[in-house]
């Protein structure tokens, strides 16, 4: 059994992630339109059931300010019971993926990509995080919320926006604790103070609603998978899937670097979330990932094997049933003060900065990337981030240059580097460019890639440069053919010189 030979480290490990869970479970709920105790469900799961898999031994998994965005969208735009089986959907595909040993795949995104979704989450945590500190309705989309910061002040309960702020101010402070002390999780104190603040001053602020652990839980019907049927549904469920999988995995590289156990199976991961998120959504609760404070906290407590993360499964389901009430004195701000911290650890200030020193390229995306994510929604800003990041690959990839170098009364000309579509106009202009009435042979063994339009380029050139076919001139086809396949170059047999190279008369 797991932890058999360390229990007494694996315990108390369990208790302080516990800690550290329960306000951020209960946060991500209410934060994501749903009853708080289905946070909670979420943590039990993340604990009891994908605990046991033998992917990441310290990693622990439960709702995730990562996902907030898009559960509160999904919630909006399909309803509350819609929710469990767009969970079930995300976990069978995720289950999919690791069953094809996809885990590893994760590891090629660009890292600037997930850090500009991390960013994008951050800033739309923020911009919704005000109004719920302030006790005011918040507007629909992300641009009005941010546009409508300017009139907080006449609407806000200032009441609530005191105790928020003193629940982010405490869990700033906390940092500074003696360590001792630190092993009770900030987040866990400073809910405390301002739920102690609200019920000793007797506050109006608005709490948070409990109605049971079995009453929140609603298991989904045969009549809601219908909504799988909608094409948006099915964008919501490959953005859950994928979102919440590379936050898994990108989270067990961190946590592979905090200690010196066993590493992480990204496979085996994947699956143990499938599964993790299939019995969410069964449950008809919020969606699960690796969160790495949960995880971090867990590997600074002296966990040893993953019976810590089970256990504070155990005790996250113990505090749901034996002591759901207590959340009812929970103010609102509270929680939202907690997410707002978590919104603003998100935002990579320095990141940005040491990029735009050494790769501006990286930057651009990344800022790109989370702006995109604010002015749409999670899903499409990661594509577009992703798609832009693509481009810049492709297009720092694609360097190519003519090297010229007379040979008696001809002019060598090596094209060097990679010729694709994007380069091309620069490739022809240099062509062009070349002096005419004078023979040339192009030597292409230089070329790393040539893609189709090029190698179709290259023979229309040779075509305009010479109006009567010259000895050699299956040498350019053949020159192509020696980089994409020698086929066509060994079948031509013709040409003269140096394999790769072609010789055009004067025009």
């Amino acid at each position: 059994m797991p932890g058999a030979g360390t229990f007494r480290e694996d315990f108390g490990a369990s208790v302080v992630v516990a800690l550290v869970a329960l306000p951020l479970c209960v946060g991500v709920a209410v934060a994501s339109g749903v009853p708080a105790e289905l946070g909670i469900v979420t943590g039990v799961v993340g604990g009891l059931v994908t605990g046991w898999f033998r992917g990441s031994a310290l990693q622990v998994s439960g709702p995730a300010a990562g996902l907030t965005v898009l559960v509160y969208e999904a919630v909006r735009a399909y309803g509350l019971p819609a929710l469990g089986v767009l969970v079930v959907a995300a976990g069978l595909l995720q289950l999919a993926m690791g069953a094809l040993r996809l885990g590893r795949w994760f590891r090629a995104v660009s890292v600037a990509v997930v850090q500009g979704m991390l960013a994008g989450i951050g800033l739309v945590l923020i911009a919704g995080q005000l109004y719920a500190l302030g006790g005011v309705r918040a507007p629909g989309q992300t641009l009005a919320k941010l546009g409508g910061v300017h009139v907080l002040g006449s609407q806000a309960d200032w009441a609530a926006v005191a105790l928020g702020a003193g629940t982010v101010a405490v869990m700033v402070a906390w940092r500074r604790a003696p360590a001792r002390i630190r092993l009770v999780p900030g987040a866990l104190v400073g809910v405390v103070a301002a739920t102690a603040a609200a019920s000793l001053l007797r506050l109006p602020v608005d709490r948070v609603r409990v109605t049971g652990v079995l009453e929140a839980v609603a298991l989904p019907t045969v009549g809601d998978f219908g909504v799988l049927l909608s094409v948006g549904a099915g964008g919501t469920v490959v953005a859950l899937a994928l979102i919440a999988s590379a936050e898994t995995l990108f989270s067990a590289a961190a946590v592979d670097r905090m200690h010196d156990g066993p590493r992480t199976h990204y496979d085996r991961e994947l699956v143990a979330q499938g599964v993790g998120n299939v019995a969410c959504g069964l449950l008809g609760a919020l969606p699960m990932t690796a969160v790495i404070v949960r995880s971090a906290a867990n590997v600074e407590a002296g966990a040893r094997t993953r019976a810590a993360r089970v256990m504070h499964g155990g005790w996250l389901l113990l505090f749901a049933v034996a002591l759901p009430r207590v959340l009812e004195v929970v103010p609102l701000a509270a929680p939202a003060g907690v997410l707002l911290h978590a919104g603003w650890k998100l935002l990579p200030a320095r990141a940005v900065a040491a990029l735009w020193r050494s790769h501006r390229g990286e930057a651009v995306v990344l800022v790109v990337t989370a702006s995109a994510i604010v002015a749409t929604n999670l899903f499409e800003g990661v594509l577009i981030g992703l798609g832009l990041a693509v481009a810049k690959a492709a297009w720092e990839t694609s360097h190519v240059h003519l090297e010229e170098v007379w040979e008696e009364d001809v002019l060598c000309v090596r094209v060097v580097g990679n010729a694709n579509f994007l380069r091309l106009p620069k490739l022809l202009d240099s062509l062009d460019a070349l002096p005419s009435g004078q023979s040339v042979r192009l030597d292409l063994d230089g070329l790393r890639h040539l893609d189709h339009a090029c190698l179709t380029a290259l023979e229309g050139w040779e075509r305009a440069r010479t109006r009567t076919p010259l000895p050699g001139r299956e040498g350019v086809v053949q020159g192509v053919e020696g980089v994409t396949g020698r086929r066509r170059g060994r079948r031509s047999g013709r040409s003269r010189g140096p394999a790769g190279a072609g010789r055009a008369g004067p025009s």
